[in-house]
């Protein structure tokens, strides 16, 4: 090998010490980048909640406008569901609690709480 030849080395190994045993890992193959797959939330229809309230509800929590929290607000009452969101899982569940803490719809006397959310596998 002459002084100007490059010698290529593979990346260091970090020594994992435990009680009983040494064990050499590859730090290459440590930060391994992990999929997550998608979830839905999924609002589901009642008759306690005013499209006013889905509306209103999936403006000040998803960020919807208008039109798409009427849309979905139409899809709820049609189909019994809608998915109002596809995400991460931990945002997901983040987003179902939010639901859940809504709150009653003011405008309907004989509404008790909250409207209901699933959160499903998306594939």
């Amino acid at each position: 090998m002459t002084a100007n030849s490059t010698t290529r080395t593979a990346p260091p190994a970090a020594t994992v010490a435990t009680p009983d045993t040494e064990v050499e890992t590859d730090v290459a193959t440590e930060s391994r980048t992990h999929y997550q797959p998608p979830y839905h939330v999924i609002l589901l229809n009642d008759d306690d909640h005013s499209y006013v309230y889905v509306v209103v509800m999936l403006k000040e929590l998803f960020g919807h406008p208008h039109e798409k929290g009427y849309q979905l607000a139409k899809t709820v009452d049609s189909e019994g569901r809608a998915v109002v969101l596809t995400t991460s899982r931990e945002h997901a569940e983040l987003k179902q609690e939010q639901i859940h803490a809504y709150g009653p719809d003011p405008s309907i006397p004989r509404c008790a709480g909250s409207m209901s959310a699933v959160i499903e596998p998306s594939e």
